[in-house]
């Protein structure tokens, strides 16, 4: 459990790539937690909205009860409502169309399609805020992050119930796919021996020993070993979580995109030279 958790906090960290700039260290870890929770409940629920056939949104277990259609279209508009209070301070905004004013009832019955891109599309809203917090110094934006993120896994769970009466499975409980690591020569692996930035002071420190590769947090946590699924693609065999490798012009790698929770954060290259 030690050494998952020590994955899950250090790649959870990617999602404060994009915004490396504007958001200071947070000395708590408070911050990179929420993110991470936003980054797990949100791709669950991107991916079991995706999984359930269209013709299946307008179920419900019992006609008193939200109809998945709904449940979407809700969560849409929840999100965009909750990090808009959270990020309050930076007067952020969601632009509103006719479309927004919409009845519930009226766009709960919008394609498949609309719903999951709309709902990415607040989920990613929200990741904008979140990265942009810095340290959590307000008990009011502590409020409003619990309220976000509770609202993701209550969802989560009653969409979860749903699926199983449907005879489906929700991703959370499906077996991560098996993967075959290759060998790959020394020279290889040391190409991305270095440190990557998240934020500043948030970094990922890739080290080579012998064959191995490994990954560690600057916050702490464990070393986990690194395995090649090709010349391009590593993995690790703790969680569900894989890592390409961005080259530049040169052929030199500046960059690794690491996917986990059914998300994609990329962070750049800061240092080759081993720690």
């Amino acid at each position: 459990m030690r050494r998952w958790s020590s994955l899950a906090f250090s790649l959870s960290l990617l999602s404060t790539a994009t915004h490396a700039q504007s958001a200071p260290r947070d000395p708590t870890g408070a911050m990179p937690q929420f993110i991470r929770f936003a980054d797990i409940f949100g791709g669950r629920l991107v991916a079991a909205f995706d999984s359930i056939p269209a013709s299946k949104y307008g179920y419900r277990p019992v006609p008193t009860q939200q109809a998945i259609g709904y449940i979407a279209q809700h969560l849409e508009n929840a999100n965009y409502n909750l990090c808009e209070r959270i990020g309050a301070r930076f007067g952020v905004k969601h632009p509103r169309t006719a479309k927004d004013q919409l009845p519930d009832t009226v766009k709960a019955k919008w394609p498949k399609d609309t719903l999951v891109a709309r709902l990415d599309a607040s989920l990613r809203f929200c990741d904008d805020v979140l990265v942009r917090l810095g340290p959590l110094d307000s008990s009011v934006v502590a409020a409003n992050l619990l309220a976000f993120e509770t609202d993701l896994a209550e969802h989560y769970s009653q969409i979860s119930v749903y699926m199983r009466l449907l005879g489906l499975v929700p991703p959370s409980a499906l077996p991560p796919k098996q993967r075959t690591a290759i060998a790959l020569p020394s020279s290889a692996l040391a190409q991305l021996v270095g440190r990557y930035q998240l934020a500043p002071g948030w970094e990922l420190t890739f080290t080579q020993t012998g064959d191995a590769l490994f990954v560690r947090s600057s916050l702490g946590g464990d070393s986990l070993r690194v395995w090649p699924e090709s010349a391009t693609s590593f993995f690790v065999k703790e969680a569900d979580a894989q890592i390409a490798v961005k080259r530049g012009a040169g052929g030199a790698v500046t960059a690794i995109v690491v996917h986990q929770f059914n998300r994609e954060r990329t962070a750049t290259r800061i240092a080759s030279a081993k720690p």
